[in-house]
């Protein structure tokens, strides 16, 4: 599929599917819609608020790289930062706008908006952060690129992307692989063509690691957190004690699905 396809496609997913919006079924747009979306949110992620740390970026400039339903970006709100968002679906867009309007809060700007090419001057942010998004665009390493070229000199990116050498990328590779006896399949495969819009990626840390030693940034961590999804907390208790037995062989801190990565950007001389 060529990439200017890949990324309509993609587009199109996110729009009828925006991300956090199926964790609630309250009438939408209301206000206990986003207050449940928001409850259901960080009661499965609460590592959001250790990666984040909004509240330490209070008066600093921040752009959010894939809004989503927005309860990450209205944190960054009530937190005092200058909040920007972006998000390549419309529909995303319209909600957060929405939703900042029932807060009665207020960002400096949100928007639709391409990972792949930010509409903002070099060296503007304090911090990017952009949580489970960059995997599903179609170059993630040039989105990779404008976060690193908008971010100021010393300023910090915070990112999550998805971890190839995960439980729950194991299990969807038995379950899209090994069960439909194509066992020569590969996660990356099984990624690309069923987890969530066409053409997921998942990354190791050490691809990470090689890709951003290109860049001009120090003070590199690259992390992986064991998630719900990894634990199968969605299945039954058998399935959630083989997770458990696999992470414990494993190591939990081997095998998250999410793999979280922080820098900062070099300063100039």
């Amino acid at each position: 599929m060529e990439e200017s396809n890949l990324k309509q496609e993609v587009k199109n997913f996110w729009n009828k599917n925006v991300c956090g919006t199926f964790l609630t079924n309250k009438e939408k747009n209301s206000f206990e819609y986003f207050e449940d979306i928001e409850t259901k949110r960080y009661e499965i992620h609460p590592e959001v608020f250790s990666f984040a740390q909004f509240t330490r970026f209070h008066g600093k400039k921040v752009l959010e790289v894939g809004i989503g339903a927005g309860t990450d970006f209205i944190q960054w709100v009530r937190a005092g930062a200058k909040a920007y968002g972006i998000d390549f679906a419309p529909e995303a867009v319209e909600l957060v706008k929405k939703r900042l309007e029932i807060y009665k809060l207020h960002a400096e700007e949100v928007k639709v908006g391409d990972a792949e090419n930010l509409d903002y001057p070099d060296n503007f942010f304090d911090l990017v952060y952009s949580f489970g998004v960059i995997h599903h665009t179609p170059n993630t390493i040039k989105a990779l690129e404008e976060i690193i070229r908008v971010l100021k000199p010393g300023g910090m990116a915070k990112i999550m992307i998805y971890h190839r050498h995960s439980l729950l990328a194991f299990f969807f590779w038995i379950k899209h692989a090994l069960l439909k006896l194509r066992p020569w399949k590969s996660i990356s495969w099984v990624l690309w063509n069923y987890m969530e819009s066409k053409g997921t990626k998942a990354y190791t840390k050490k691809e990470i690691k090689k890709i951003l030693s290109n860049y001009p940034i120090n003070n590199l961590k690259i992390n992986t957190i064991y998630t719900y999804y990894d634990r199968l907390q969605r299945f039954n208790w058998f399935f959630r004690k083989i997770a458990n037995i696999f992470a414990a062989l494993l190591g939990r801190d081997n095998v998250g699905w999410f793999l979280t990565i922080e820098f900062q950007k070099c300063s100039q001389n």
